[in-house]
């Protein structure tokens, strides 16, 4: 039967009103948000995280029971970024607080109720990106970032450097293009003069019947490199050259990764740039002509440009997930630096990361296993005795050149106390040498490292007599970056 139209509006609008009251009980809470990066400093302050972004769907406020699930769902990104969570009582409520550690780096962040990312939080080096930059060029990108297997990092492509990203890209890439070994290709072409195997069936078919009769389709063998990955890698060059271009007049880093693409960019000048399809890099690329570590992280590298995974001056707003240990980062550079100063006063280096600097203590106490061995950083064998450097990434040089000792901080003169005896105990297993030299290093900003060494005070050292010997205990300030 006919429903009058009448009764067909006053359904309509029943319905109507109906939707707007089942929307008036939805909760403000449930809108979406935006999802917002923080951002913090090594070693700095502790970052506080709002609740709200991260239990939307909840009516009640602060964290509630919502608080271990977080932490739940985002230790293992907290973790590789060296954050220690802290859990603050106060008359508000509970406060969560992220403690930066000595890591730099970006995260994303679970929302405690659906597991998806509803934010992300940026760690930056308290010596600036520039300087990060430099250590990292003059040790050669070895040292650092490491890309986590985590999700992509809401709006951190565009808060860090472009060379984040495109450092590491070009350190595989070159190892890439040096591991490429010719590896035979079967090739299908039309010659004048036989070569491997005549494909009588197309001849017959396709040359006879048009009457070249000297047009002979052969089919062979050739050494040759894969020349669909060395177009891939040029594209990948040139995109990168285009990103650095864009900010290389302001960033001395950006100008040096533009030198080094250029460099790269003339082995794969003959053949044509390509950008790879997602399945290439994954299945077709390479085949056998490389080491399987090279190409797989070569690939790996090209895939981050294919997909823009931007990582600072990218075309997207979202970036990699990574982080780099700082202080590691900082005693490869004081490596590089003493590596040099050795190989021109004649001296030899041994390193403790390498294992060539383990003294062994020999306690009678079975217990104190976990104290079984010292391992000054490095130790300098010269003519006139031994010196031992020990780099430490804190920034007690900059605290010590700004206050007076009386008003450093207990805690911050404790830690330099520490340092003091720790490379005086190395000191102490240097062996017979009459002259030896124990040397703290220090990080500080380019600026202030010119104005100690304009008035002398980049270094302080005091001379310690023990019997026949003298030790000379140095504090030295470094720029953190070469320029």
């Amino acid at each position: 039967m006919a429903v009058p139209r009448a009764t067909k509006r006053r359904t309509a609008g029943y319905r109507t009103r109906a939707v707007r009251a089942r929307g008036a009980d939805v909760h403000l809470g449930q809108t979406p948000e935006s999802r917002v990066l923080l951002h913090g400093v090594d070693c700095g302050a502790p970052v506080v995280i709002d609740p709200a972004p991260y239990i939307a769907a909840v009516r009640e406020p602060g964290w509630g029971v919502y608080l271990d699930a977080f932490l739940s769902r985002n230790r293992a990104a907290l973790n590789a970024l060296n954050l220690e969570s802290r859990i603050v009582s106060g008359r508000d409520g509970v406060r969560l607080e992220l403690q930066p550690g000595l890591r730099a780096g970006a995260i994303p962040l679970r929302s405690a109720v659906t597991g998806q990312v509803a934010g992300g939080i940026v760690i930056s080096p308290r010596f600036g990106w520039t300087g990060v930059g430099q250590v990292l060029s003059a040790t050669g990108w070895g040292s650092g970032p490491e890309f986590l297997s985590l999700p992509l990092v809401p709006g951190s492509g565009r808060e860090v450097p472009p060379w984040v990203l495109a450092g590491p890209v070009l350190r595989r890439i070159k190892d890439l293009l040096e591991n490429l070994r010719p590896g035979y290709i079967e090739r299908d072409e039309v010659r004048n003069h036989p070569r491997g195997q005549i494909q009588w069936h197309t001849y017959l078919h396709r040359q006879m019947p048009t009457g070249r009769w000297h047009h002979l389709p052969c089919r062979f063998s050739e050494l040759d490199t894969d020349s669909k990955l060395r177009q891939a890698v040029r594209w990948t060059l040139e995109r990168l050259h285009t990103d650095l271009g864009s900010v290389g007049g302001r960033d001395p880093v950006a100008l040096s990764l533009i030198g080094q693409i250029v460099l790269l960019l003339e082995h794969v000048l003959d053949v044509p740039a390509r950008r790879p399809l997602r399945g290439e890099l994954e299945h077709n690329l390479g085949g056998d002509s490389m080491t399987s570590l090279a190409l797989r992280e070569g690939l790996r590298a090209i895939g981050w440009i294919v997909d823009e995974r931007g990582l600072g001056g990218g075309r997207t707003s979202d970036g990699l997930a990574w982080a780099i240990s700082l202080d590691q980062l900082w005693e490869r550079y004081v490596e590089s630096l003493v590596r040099g100063e050795a190989a021109r006063t004649g001296g030899r280096v041994r390193v403790g990361r390498l294992g060539e600097t383990v003294v062994p203590l020999a306690w009678n106490d079975p217990g104190h296993k976990a104290l079984g061995h010292l391992v000054p950083d490095f130790v300098v064998h010269r003519h006139d005795g031994i010196e031992i450097v020990d780099a430490k990434y804190k920034s007690h040089f900059t605290d010590l050149d700004a206050n007076r000792w009386s008003a450093l901080a207990e805690e911050t003169q404790a830690s330099m106390r520490a340092d003091l005896h720790q490379v005086l105990a190395y000191a102490a297993t240097a062996g017979s040498a009459d002259q030896i030299r124990a040397t703290l290093i220090y990080p500080v900003r380019r600026g202030l490292y010119e104005d100690l060494q304009q008035y002398d005070r980049a270094e302080t050292q005091a001379v310690i007599p023990v019997g026949h010997r003298q030790i000379t205990l140095r504090m030295k300030a470094v720029a953190f970056g070469a320029y």
